[in-house]
């Protein structure tokens, strides 16, 4: 089996992409595939990849010419199409923004298209294709999208795209609605929703963080750890089971920072609490306060897509993951 994963040298991606390595393959609808070839393409630096004679790497953009040519091709079984600019990156630059999230997605579909068996593929979609004033105060799987950032504009866009596909039978197409990612390894980047896994990360590992929203602030959550799960189990599925909707919400767990604060005094004690500082940022504020807070993200849970116990587990996760079990003191 030939797997192709866009942005594997992203956090996800190197996660998903060790996933893949350390199984051996994937399990497709309920049966064990053997891996032959991963190939990952991004632009980012390939670190952390694991070193395996079956991982293949491209570092290029998805829309240099040939670069897409040479890595979905005819052997292809599987895409996880997870590349993109983040949403403070999107909303800031407009063009960068629609030239990676969505023409580099109309890229990858069409190079899935040329092929003459159609590819499983995974679209990494987000929750920011809901926004603004919606009339449920919970959003539920049949709420209707209204994003309102350009980000969420390109994702919303991107899910019909490959709803299309997929009804054209160009592609076996899947995607997920993924909550902010938190705790996030690495560094902060450029999403404004960077600080909610600042506010735990750099703590727990002897750093000042900072936090530019209120206490009262809440966010809508998905541990690593459960977000590659998800993929490996869309990518498993039956399409028949899925049905014609393509486009999964996936479970999460609305906390508020206090809350996040408390789970990190009970993971690092006073000492790494005493790293956040709050310091308001009325831009940052304005665009958390614009985000829908409630999910109830039943189909997917019939589904047998997990949340994570809770947001303690999910803290204490990345102190396994990334931290090698050790918090500073």
């Amino acid at each position: 089996m030939q797997i192709v994963v866009t942005g594997g040298a992203g956090f996800i991606g190197k996660k998903l992409v060790a996933a893949i390595v350390e199984q051996g393959g994937l399990a497709v609808d309920g049966e064990q595939r053997s891996l032959e070839r991963l190939r990952v393409i991004d632009i980012a630096p390939p670190e952390g990849l694991p070193d395996d004679p079956r991982v293949e790497i491209i570092t290029s953009t998805l829309d240099e010419p040939g670069a897409l040519e040479r890595v979905i091709d005819d052997r292809t079984d599987m895409v996880f199409h997870l590349a993109a600019v983040v949403s403070a990156a999107a909303e800031a630059d407009f063009d960068i923004g629609m030239r990676a999230n969505l023409d580099g997605t109309r890229a990858v579909l069409e190079a899935c298209r040329r092929l003459a068996d159609p590819p499983r593929l995974v679209f990494a979609s987000s929750v920011a294709v809901y926004g603004g004033p919606v009339i449920e105060d919970v959003i539920t799987d049949t709420t209707h999208l209204t994003p309102q950032t350009s980000y969420g504009v390109q994702k919303a866009v991107g899910e019909l795209l490959v709803m299309d596909y997929h009804r054209k039978g160009f592609i076996d197409g899947r995607s997920l609605r993924l909550p902010t990612i938190v705790v996030r390894p690495g560094k902060p980047n450029k999403a404004a929703s960077t600080w909610a896994s600042s506010i735990i990360r750099e703590p727990l590992a002897g750093e000042r963080a900072v936090c530019p929203v209120r206490r009262e602030s809440e966010m809508y959550v998905l541990s690593p750890r459960r977000t590659v799960e998800a993929l490996l189990h869309a990518v498993d599925m039956d399409g028949a089971t899925i049905g014609k909707e393509r486009a999964i919400l996936l479970p999460g767990a609305t906390v508020n920072v206090g809350e996040m604060l408390a789970v990190l005094e009970a993971v690092g004690g006073k000492a790494a609490l005493d790293r956040v500082v709050f310091e308001p940022d009325p831009a940052i504020q304005a665009i958390v306060d614009g985000w829908p807070r409630h999910f109830a993200a039943e189909r997917a849970r019939r589904l047998g897509f997990r949340d994570d116990e809770s947001f303690e587990a999910a803290v204490r996760a990345h102190v396994e993951d990334e931290l090698g079990g050790v918090v500073a003191t």
